[in-house]
């Protein structure tokens, strides 16, 4: 018997590695059509959702498609089923094809858009160019039977808890007495209805990062054999991960401006590309942003980029650019495209731990609008 994922639990684990709260305020991400409550046989992953994705997921039986670009980006005053993007919502919703978005906050997320492009281009080791986000930690205090100790915290490790720099599975156990008086309804672990008990405990620590928190408290209470464990979550005022918008690095070597450029088309697969600057100069670093870049240019110049690749800048904008002496290339907003694959790679690691037989794919239907001619 076949065993497919339920949609939720998919996207769940999808959103461990781009929790929405690292998304814009207002962006339109999450489920946009149908319902995550169903079996999932087959996922696809696009850039758009444009009216050949949806027939393509029709013709592959798709029961679900995450997107990068909303298909619903700006409010609808009405769907109809013959124009525009209703055609694409009424094939959706005949067909049960659930479509669900990760916009700006696959952009910021570690492994997302812009690391992606970054490796695309061969970038050296790289930094956030504009930080947007903090993520908060917590420390988590368990009490945990001696013998089951090893159990929980190897639990709560693999569950991603005790990450501190390049270490993980950090924790701290002090021992001491726990103590429980078993109500009449209960079937304790240890111990009799009735009856005051007292435990050998361990107080197991750990730190752990919001966007992990609900895995972690929940392979932490799967693993801990007591029928109500006893657990304390605390939000702490250390400093987390730092997010954002944007990727700086380096080339191994400088490389005359034109001949980057070329570069770029080739690795990124393009027809053309716009580039603002000196063709002759030399160049080395590096800022890249798959989007919409035109606000990243001040950031990029402050942090000492030679060059701002981005899916779009403004003719203005590129003016601001030149006199402020960085080199643009406009690569246009299909570079973005990258994420098919990376995103993919992802889902099909979560069935493959879930042991599922759901199927991840990636669309082939072209959603670019633009040809160079």
């Amino acid at each position: 018997m076949a065993n497919w994922m339920n949609g939720r639990t998919l996207i769940d684990r999808f959103e461990e590695w781009v929790p929405k709260k690292l998304a814009f305020d207002g962006d339109r991400i999450g489920l946009l059509i149908g319902t995550l409550d169903k079996k999932v046989k087959r996922v696809m992953v696009t850039l758009d959702v444009l009216e050949n994705v949806a027939d393509e997921a029709e013709e592959k039986q798709v029961d679900l498609i995450v997107a990068h670009h909303p298909v619903i980006f700006h409010p609808l005053k009405k769907v109809l089923s013959d124009q525009g993007q209703g055609k694409i919502i009424t094939k959706c919703v005949k067909n049960n094809i659930a479509v669900y978005a990760a916009h700006t906050n696959l952009d910021i997320a570690d492994g997302g858009v812009n690391d992606l492009l970054a490796g695309s281009l061969k970038l050296g080791p790289t930094e956030i160019l504009k930080p947007t986000y903090m993520e908060p930690l917590y420390k988590l205090v368990v009490y945990v039977p001696e013998d089951h100790l090893a159990a929980v915290r190897r639990a709560i490790g693999q569950a991603g808890a005790g990450a501190i720099g390049r270490y993980s599975h950090c924790t701290f156990t002090a021992m001491g007495t726990g103590t429980f008086l078993p109500g009449e309804d209960t079937h304790p672990f240890i111990g009799t209805p009735g009856t005051l008990e007292k435990v050998k405990e361990g107080r197991l620590e750990t730190i752990v990062p919001e966007h992990l928190l609900d895995r972690v408290l929940r392979e932490m209470l799967a693993a801990h054999p007591y029928e109500e464990a006893a657990y304390d979550v605390f939000p702490m005022k250390n400093e987390g991960k730092q997010y954002g918008l944007g990727r700086i690095g380096k080339l191994s070597r400088p490389i005359r401006f034109g001949d980057f450029c070329e570069r770029v088309k080739e690795l990124l697969h393009l027809e053309g590309l716009r580039a603002v600057g000196d063709l002759d100069e030399p160049v080395q670093t590096i800022a890249v942003s798959g989007g919409d870049g035109n606000s990243l240019i001040p950031y990029a110049g402050e942090r000492g980029a030679d060059v701002l690749i981005s899916g779009d800048i403004y003719y203005h904008t590129a003016h601001d650019a030149l006199l402020s002496g960085l080199k643009v290339i406009d690569a246009g907003h299909y570079i973005e495209s990258v994420m098919k694959q990376g995103v993919q790679h992802y889902l099909q690691n979560v069935v493959d731990q879930a042991a599922s037989d759901t199927e991840v794919i990636v669309s082939e239907s072209v959603t670019n609008p633009f040809h160079f001619i």
